[in-house]
């Protein structure tokens, strides 16, 4: 009788410490799983947060971009008038992306058009070019990709290009 109490002690004993094992295992693997959680919780959170800014602080916020890409339109109907113009600015380390006509010829001074919002870009290029700051207009525009034209007037022969 002896035998089976100690065999019967003996195997509900390693029942015991396997039931034990597999509790400590899942307790582990709940803790790690919930800290998992908290984790993607936070770091959802801090994104969230971080992309709700008011429109006030973005507008203080502008700076002049390390590439300023710029679209040149001839509005003074002068033949050849936008390469030099285009050579001038590549050479002033800016990035031309397109050349062409205004839609008229009639332009007396020369304007710089911000197209994405950031006008210190608009003002930067305007002053490299010999351009007044009160011809830095804005027509916001998504469906260019650049951002600044430069509509090139009569008043051409005064800029920085021919200077």
């Amino acid at each position: 009788m002896e035998n089976i109490n100690q065999i019967k002690k003996k195997s509900s004993n390693s029942t015991d410490l396997k039931s034990s094992t597999v509790n400590l295992f899942l307790n582990i693997t709940i803790f790690v799983l919930t800290l998992v959680i908290i984790y993607m919780l936070y770091s959802i959170f801090i994104k969230v947060t971080n992309n709700i800014r008011p429109s006030n602080y973005q507008n203080n916020e502008q700076t002049t971009s390390n590439i300023i890409q710029i679209e040149i339109l001839n509005g003074c109907g002068v033949v050849g008038i936008s390469d030099r113009f285009t050579d001038y600015l590549r050479s002033n380390s800016y990035d031309v992306v397109k050349t062409g006509n205004y839609f008229s010829f009639n332009v007396d001074e020369s304007l710089v058009i911000d197209r994405i919002g950031n006008m210190v870009n608009a003002y930067k290029v305007a002053k490299s070019l010999g351009i007044k700051n009160e011809n830095v207009i804005q027509q916001l525009n998504k469906e260019y990709f650049l951002d600044v034209s430069v509509v090139i007037g009569r008043d051409y022969f005064n800029l920085t290009p021919f200077k």
